[in-house]
């Protein structure tokens, strides 16, 4: 494996920066925190007021003095301070202390696929702000495989696709390591978007950002595909006279907004396959794609893959957790190295 298991079993805790969810894993307590990564400041006084799902829930609902910040985009810290301060606060003053306590404390962080220097600078600086005297960078890819129990050691094909907030990262791994990856700039935030952007134009109706998954949820069972339900009513406000207005959405047409974005998707996998081997791929016949990260979850956005790719399609069974988990199994030693046994002389 690319990763130093020796460094990674001597960490006290991992972290996961996601775009839309910061999941931290302590050594010995397992997942400790998995909120949304959001945190609410009055810009009067620059106080931090809320951090997590209560920020969440305050998106769209503030006074003009309170403001939703997202210091993490993409995987990526933006606001290193931001990011630092929204830590300290999930993490609680018991857990800080019992985590200074460790003299040489140190912590593993995903990162994501082909990050640059100064993105993997922001967040090694975001987890010394903790207390970390030493930060362990894992490629997100490669965490999440080991999470969701893909044989990434053995000299064999395996395929994981990481569906993220902000961005879709496709892997082949063999012998631990990553042979082709691309990373496509559509995630469920395009989706929610796509989904936003449709309402407005076809029915004139403004809809919440956070009134999106309700939408999601009526098209789950068969999803996207066309045996789905046929109509859901929706909540919003009309454009034009700012009331709230309910409609009936043909679900029909907003698979077809949906289906838009995700070709993009597509598009990546195919170049993933076509810069890999011929061995590698026939053993992807068999095995197929591997799905994880929350996005994942967008009902029958599996099925669109299967069709669109002829390949078996799979969704881990945590697929939101499976990269904070992987790092879980390694600083607790449930990885072991690939040991090759050289020919007896």
């Amino acid at each position: 494996m690319t990763v130093n298991l020796e460094q990674l079993r001597r960490c006290h805790f991992a972290v996961d920066l996601g775009a839309a969810r910061t999941r931290v894993f302590v050594k010995g307590a397992g997942l400790v925190i998995d909120q949304p990564s959001a945190a609410a400041v009055n810009s009067r006084s620059g106080a931090l007021i809320a951090v997590g799902e209560f920020a969440e829930r305050m998106t769209g609902r503030t006074p003009d003095y309170i403001q939703v910040v997202r210091p993490i985009a993409g995987g990526t810290v933006v606001d290193i301070e931001m990011a630092h301060r929204m830590l300290r606060q999930l993490l609680g003053d018991k857990m800080r202390r019992a985590l200074r306590r460790n003299m040489r404390l140190r912590a593993a962080a995903c990162t994501p696929h082909g990050a640059d220097p100064l993105a993997q600078r922001a967040i090694t600086e975001t987890l010394v702000g903790l207390g970390a005297r030493r930060v362990e960078l894992v490629d997100t890819l490669i965490a999440a495989a080991v999470g969701c129990g893909l044989p990434v050691e053995r000299p064999e094909a395996t395929m994981i696709l990481m569906c993220g907030a902000a961005s879709t990262q496709v892997a082949v791994l063999s012998l631990g390591s990553i042979v082709a990856a691309e990373r496509i700039p559509v995630g469920g935030d395009a989706v929610d978007h796509a989904i936003v952007q449709h309402l407005r134009h076809q029915h004139e109706l403004l809809l919440p950002g956070q009134s999106v998954r309700p939408l999601q949820l009526a098209l789950s069972g068969n999803g996207i595909t066309s045996q789905g339900p046929t109509e859901a009513e929706i909540h919003g406000r009309d454009v034009v006279t700012g009331l709230p207005r309910s409609v009936r959405v043909d679900t029909a047409a907003v698979r077809a907004a949906i289906t838009t974005p995700l070709t993009g998707v597509l598009d990546g996998i195919g170049k993933v396959l076509r810069d890999c081997q011929p061995d590698l791929v026939a053993d992807l016949a068999d095995r197929g794609i591997t799905m994880v990260g929350g996005s994942a979850l967008l009902p029958g956005l599996d099925h669109m893959l299967r069709q669109a790719t002829g390949m078996p399609v799979h969704i881990a069974e945590r697929p939101d957790i499976c990269a904070v988990q992987g790092l879980g199994d390694m600083l607790e030693g449930r990885i072991e190295p690939l040991v090759l046994n050289p020919l007896a002389a």
